[in-house]
């Protein structure tokens, strides 16, 4: 641990865990915003994707909550002091993850789909760490079963999608539950005016772009009509064979499509269906993360904020309407330094706003094609 570095600000018990994860030199985000949380101001924080968000704000959290228990008694009630949100159940799960990878706070998971009863039991067990999704989150507030009145810091992560319109209601309605006087922390790779006006009054902090897009991740566009999309994308498999590619689609519905055509043409693949259950979904992520499957196949929300490492190719069925979903979809490649490429399978509508969206976002797109078994330049 460098002499100079933000983690000796940390508890000892933090650095020795990170230590031991071969975690020693802080990203850039985690030297800019941990100083602030550890603090108590209220931040909201823009960052690319694979800059190590996550532990920027967990870090000083856990440090936070580990001094306020030294200072009480050593069988003091332990109550719940951070509650921390995220869009998704994978995100959720794998903030809670990370926490556990560094401390031994009690921690609690609420995400919808898994049985309340069996939420409800683990408030028993003294959680000090809540993470949830925020229809979850709520409702056990409003049952009078998760008790927030000594929550001291709350955390939005992927604040930008918690505010969309679908998960809007609950965010505000979560924001209303806790104590007013309660830090308030953001943080997505795309901050908007939405997410500026909600957390009005905290401290703004844009990273300068490490130009992850630009300089790590190689973009290949690749021209199929609508109809033979799925052909082209079971060609490039097998011609690329990527380590471990993840796939986007746009609709949902698409998912089970895509799996289902490369399934029948014997390409090994996992799936993250909208209708999955938990443990399904688990399942798939699981295998994926391991490198026992190395093909996943997802839509835009439920690959929110995956943190999984190693990924070799994103390959974009379709491009986004929304320039923020491009952004986060290529940023599961070419994490914490590595490189990665970034495909797009599009028909000439799709091609032109790609040639828009290069010009935009100072990236280079180099036209390929699938021929004879290899992928090479067009003719």
């Amino acid at each position: 641990m460098s002499e100079h570095s933000i983690f000796t600000e940390l508890e000892e018990i933090l650095q020795k865990k990170l230590s031991e994860q071969g975690i020693t030199t802080p990203t850039k985000v985690q030297e800019t915003v941990i100083p602030p949380i550890l603090a108590g101001k209220n931040i909201i924080f823009q960052s690319e994707t694979g800059t190590g968000k996550t532990y920027a704000y967990l870090l000083p959290i856990l440090t936070r909550i580990l001094r306020k228990n030294a200072e009480s008694m050593p069988n003091g009630d332990k109550t719940v002091k951070a509650v921390i949100c995220a869009p998704t159940y994978e995100l959720a799960s794998q903030i809670n993850q990370a926490a556990k990878n560094v401390s031994t706070i009690k921690t609690a998971l609420f995400i919808g789909g898994a049985p309340l009863k069996r939420q409800i039991e683990s408030l028993k067990e003294k959680p000090e760490l809540v993470i949830g999704t925020p229809a979850r989150l709520v409702e056990l507030i409003n049952l009078k079963k998760l008790k927030v009145a000594h929550v001291e810091a709350m955390v939005f992560d992927e604040a930008d999608r918690l505010l969309k319109k679908e998960l809007l209601e609950e965010a505000e309605a979560l924001k209303e539950a806790l104590p007013k006087d309660v830090q308030r922390i953001a943080c997505s790779a795309t901050i908007d005016s939405a997410a500026k006006k909600f957390f009005l009054g905290a401290e703004l902090e844009i990273l300068p772009e490490e130009q992850v897009l630009r300089r790590n991740i190689t973009h290949w566009a690749i021209y199929a009509e609508n109809r033979d999309k799925i052909d082209t994308l079971r060609k490039f498999i097998l011609a690329e064979k990527p380590a471990k590619a993840l796939i986007f689609t746009s609709r949902a519905d698409q998912v089970a499509n895509i799996y289902a055509k490369l399934r029948y043409k014997k390409i090994d693949c996992m799936a993250l269906h909208a209708k999955a259950d938990k443990k399904e979904r688990k399942a798939a992520i699981d295998r994926f993360r391991s490198g026992k499957e190395r093909l996943l196949i997802t839509s835009d929300l439920s690959a929110r904020g995956l943190d999984i490492k190693n990924i070799t190719h994103v390959i974009q069925m379709d491009l986004p309407n929304d320039e923020d979903f491009f952004v986060h979809r290529a940023g599961r490649t070419a994490r914490a330094g590595s490189t990665g490429i970034n495909v797009l399978i599009g028909d000439e509508y799709e091609m032109r706003k790609f040639a828009a969206l290069e010009k935009k976002l100072g990236i280079v797109v180099y036209p390929k094609e699938v021929r004879d078994g290899t992928v090479s330049a067009p003719r």
